[in-house]
């Protein structure tokens, strides 16, 4: 099996293994693969209790990441995000509606959303970006124009402003 290189590590402050869960329930094709919890060794520098959750390593969709159990010090911001690419507007309502259930509404704009741990989401219809390719065009300035006064993404309502 080829080693993965590149996975991306979440911090929380002590909900790595819920979090993972509540990925791994929305996704198929992922699982929690293993998890690690602190020992004695250095409780003075990362002050969580021996035999708590340290990291879980889970995959989503047959991506890896990891979850740490850090503390308070950092908190997730909307400069990352992972985008999910669905094919039908029924994959889009899915994602929207699980993601967002608990999550912070102010931060729902054209496709993108914070779950209830905070990560930022973009549910990205695969048609968009034939919608929106050609800057210079009226059609995709229209679908565009549409896709900005959206929380959730809208295919139907994008294609009639593309359409005119």
């Amino acid at each position: 099996m080829k080693r993965i290189r590149i996975t991306p590590c979440l911090w929380f402050d002590d909900k790595a293994e819920e979090a993972a869960g509540f990925y791994t329930s929305i996704f198929n094709n992922s699982r929690i693969v293993s998890i690690s919890r602190y020992g004695e060794a250095g409780h003075e520098i990362h002050g969580k209790p021996a035999g708590s959750v340290m990291t879980v390593s889970f995959e989503l969709d047959g991506n890896a990441f990891t979850a740490l159990n850090g503390g308070p010090t950092f908190t997730f911001t909307e400069a990352v995000s992972f985008q999910i690419f669905c094919e039908t507007q029924e994959e889009v309502d899915y994602y929207w509606e699980k993601l967002t259930e608990g999550g912070d509404e102010s931060a729902q704009v054209c496709g993108w959303l914070k779950d209830k741990y905070g990560v930022s989401w973009q549910v990205v219809p695969t048609i968009m970006s034939e919608l929106l390719g050609d800057h210079e065009s009226e059609k995709s300035q229209r679908a565009m124009e549409a896709m900005l006064g959206m929380k959730k993404i809208d295919i139907a309502a994008i294609k009639r402003a593309y359409e005119g």
